[in-house]
């Protein structure tokens, strides 16, 4: 299987979370935690966020944490000499879902829609 077609798979199985991860990301953001909310995807233990959801426990392919950039910027994730860079590129948490999805094909972020601006 061609790199593209995993990356199109993973997005795909993100989306069945989008309804959940859209109100993580608001009550993020009302509680003024973040105002650039992170969501690492991932099916092995990892050091960085709160989980919000265990794969085994809800029998899924993947486990939830919720971060933040703040929290990615203290853990050297994000140089704060990028952080400008970041924010530029980061899209509006009213309409995106910003993802840190670690898999097979090393980390990367991605952004799926919201539930409320995803296509029916």
């Amino acid at each position: 299987m061609k790199e593209a077609e995993k990356i199109m798979i993973i997005e795909n199985e993100m989306k069945k979370f989008s309804a959940y991860l859209t109100t993580a990301s608001r009550k993020v953001r009302a509680s003024k935690i973040s105002e650039y909310p992170i969501f690492v995807m991932h099916k092995q233990e990892v050091a960085l966020g709160i989980s919000i959801l265990d794969r085994n426990k809800a029998n899924t392919n993947w486990s939830i944490n919720v971060s933040s950039l703040e929290e990615f910027v203290k853990k050297s994730l994000i140089f704060e000499n990028k952080v400008a860079e970041f924010k530029g590129s980061y899209k509006n948490p009213d309409t995106h879902i910003c993802l840190f999805v670690l898999s097979d094909l090393g980390a990367q972020f991605m952004y799926i829609p919201t539930l409320d601006s995803a296509p029916q």
